[in-house]
């Protein structure tokens, strides 16, 4: 059947995987109750996928609703190649009416591998013929300059959510901003801790974000980071399980990835001659965390970061499909490193 105006094609890909998360969210929502909801859901990895799967799921039609949608993450692992490529573009160009797809890239920073992918569906949507009904949708994780501004605006969302009007002050956010990097996820997780500090009644202020968020956190996790690259084994996991008695332990992963990766870009600044202020305005981190930077990676070379920040991302992944808890990564990560 050929590709009708009700049938929808969404492409979301990007570096900010919360806010793609967050748009993955409201399109399950908009599909109603979740007993029929789940019903009429697929949702499909790359990494795994049997080709077929798709077109299959795709082309279900709907029980005791109107329509269908299909979630497809990693369609540049799944459809690679030009066979690859052909039977995805057949498969979008004869859609139902009654299915939605998404496909979702997440993209790492300094890994993006899709470009390919991403040129193929740009000469997709625009060639002769092609599907016009794709709507592309690019997430980019905020710089130094913008979070401030992000964090005041996710403040305001989540307040919202629950029918109140709390707002947090320019310093404070600047505060939470140099905490968090770039990790919108746990961004929005300090904000939701915040709100509940406050009793969503009053401004967050500096103050509330020091007595509430995670700087002792950050400071313990570049400790736990110190003691790894000496392979101090003992003291990795006691700095590690007194992190884990005070914080939820997704937020200590994230803290550690986020490190590492920071790690990664500092040393290959610095092998190429870079000094603590080409970090700070490559990266860019504040001189101070430039300078914590650039102290720590001097234990570490760049061949041995790289394997580090390809063993996190196996770790996630085991993560994100269940053969792995969050702690026995993080214990397992310790061990690996230390041997």
């Amino acid at each position: 059947m050929p590709v009708t105006a009700t049938s929808e094609i969404f492409f979301l890909y990007g570096t900010d995987e919360y806010a793609m998360v967050q748009q993955i969210n409201k399109r399950i929502r908009e599909m109603g109750p979740a007993t029929t909801a789940d019903l009429n859901i697929t949702r499909l990895d790359g990494k795994t996928l049997d080709m077929d799967a798709l077109q299959t799921a795709a082309n279900a039609v709907p029980f005791l609703s109107d329509k269908r949608l299909v979630i497809l993450e990693n369609p540049s692992v799944g459809f690679k190649g030009p066979d690859g490529l052909t039977k995805l573009s057949g498969i979008l160009r004869n859609l139902p009416p009654t299915t939605t797809v998404l496909l979702i890239e997440f993209l790492e920073p300094q890994y993006n591998r899709n470009y390919a992918f991403l040129n193929w569906l740009k000469q997709l949507i625009s060639s002769k013929g092609g599907i016009n009904n794709i709507q592309t949708h690019e997430f980019k994780l905020p710089d130094e300059n913008q979070l401030p501004g992000w964090i005041i605006n996710e403040t305001s969302r989540q307040a919202q959510a629950h029918q109140k009007s709390v707002r947090i002050e320019p310093t404070a956010a600047e505060h939470l901003a140099e905490m968090v990097g770039e990790d919108t996820r746990l961004a929005s997780q300090e904000i939701a801790k915040l709100l509940e500090y406050v009793d969503y009644s009053r401004p967050i202020t500096i103050q509330e974000v020091d007595q509430v968020s995670i700087a002792t956190a950050h400071q313990d996790v570049f400790v736990l980071v110190d003691a790894l690259g000496k392979k101090q084994g003992q003291k990795a996991q006691l700095v590690l399980h007194q992190l884990l008695e005070v914080d939820e332990a997704f937020s200590i992963w994230g803290m550690v990835v986020r490190q590492f990766r920071l790690l990664l870009q500092a040393r290959e600044i610095m092998d190429a001659g870079g000094r603590k202020d080409d970090i700070a305005r490559e990266i860019p981190v504040h001189s101070f965390v430039a300078g914590k930077l650039a102290e720590q990676a001097r234990q570490f070379d760049l061949a041995g970061l790289e394997l580090i920040y390809h063993r996190l991302v196996e770790l996630d992944e085991s993560m994100k499909s269940g053969q792995l808890t969050i702690d026995l990564a993080l214990d397992l990560l310790v061990v690996e490193l230390c041997a």
